[in-house]
């Protein structure tokens, strides 16, 4: 079993306008050919005609049970308006997590702005997750994206469960020790790639990854995640398939870590 943490369908490649259909159709469709039996799909922190809401995202899966939303969170821009709709498919279900963006906004992931919003992923006992590491726009500010400043918002809400996206790539070894040293804190390897892993490239990532779990420890807190479609599934399959590690940790992080943390009935798919 495969469950992928880490999709969007954001239009980020073609200037014309993509119907939301036919990107959740692409991203299906992919996820079909390479077995993946489940995705989240994380919706973004600004809404535009390339980046639906997420109320659209939650009303265009209805009905797809091997999708799940997690909701993208603007620092700057979000008001009650939004947090009464957060509020909302929290509490009903309709959303596996919240995803935030430090380095694409200027924040640091303990700001005292975002108390409001970790109270209710606490009370509705949903992931949280950052952005981390390199950006992809070359606009982002990457002081406030590495992974040391998870460290901070670990330990003032040792009950809020957190996820460092892309392994805080390049801060590696960082990451390693937020994830070691804070119980409730999980990393995923999304987003290591533009496209596809080169041989190089492969093996470079095969041992940062190999290594972190080495001092990290039992990978419990590692999840599967590609950031689909900025990279490339198969190659990701590829690369997992590589990782020298026994199959049962291999699953752990393939599925069985990302079916706990966010409660996904695996029973459905």
């Amino acid at each position: 079993m495969i469950i992928d943490v880490h999709t969007h369908i954001n239009n980020y490649h073609e200037e014309r306008v993509v119907s939301l259909e036919d990107c959740l159709n692409r991203l299906t469709g992919t996820m079909q050919d390479n077995h993946v039996d489940y995705a989240l799909v994380l919706s973004s922190y600004k809404v535009n005609e390339h980046r639906p809401s997420t109320k659209q995202v939650v009303e265009a899966i209805s009905g797809r049970d091997n999708l799940g939303v997690v909701a993208g969170i603007s620092y700057l821009h979000y008001n009650h308006r939004d947090l009464r709709e957060i509020g909302e498919y929290l509490e009903s279900g309709l959303i596996k997590g919240l995803k935030f963006y430090p380095g694409y906004e200027p924040f640091y992931p303990n700001d005292i702005r975002l108390k409001i919003v970790y109270d209710m992923a606490i009370e509705y006992d949903v992931p949280v997750m950052f952005h981390s590491g390199d950006t992809y726009a070359p606009t982002g500010k990457i002081k406030f994206s590495h992974p040391i400043h998870i460290d901070d918002l670990a330990v003032d809400y040792p009950d809020l469960k957190i996820v460092i996206c892309h392994v805080g790539n390049p801060w590696i070894k960082d990451c390693m020790e937020v994830v070691y040293k804070n119980k409730n804190v999980h990393a995923d390897i999304s987003g290591l790639v533009l496209g596809d892993f080169s041989d190089k490239f492969e093996r470079y990532m095969k041992k940062e990854i190999e290594e972190m779990i080495t001092y990290a420890g039992d990978p419990k807190y590692l999840l599967y995640g590609t950031d689909w479609p900025i990279s490339n599934m198969r190659s990701y399959l590829n690369f997992m398939g590589q990782l020298d590690l026994p199959h049962e940790k291999k699953e752990l992080i393939l599925w069985k870590n990302a079916s706990e943390l966010f409660k996904i009935d695996t029973s459905k798919f």
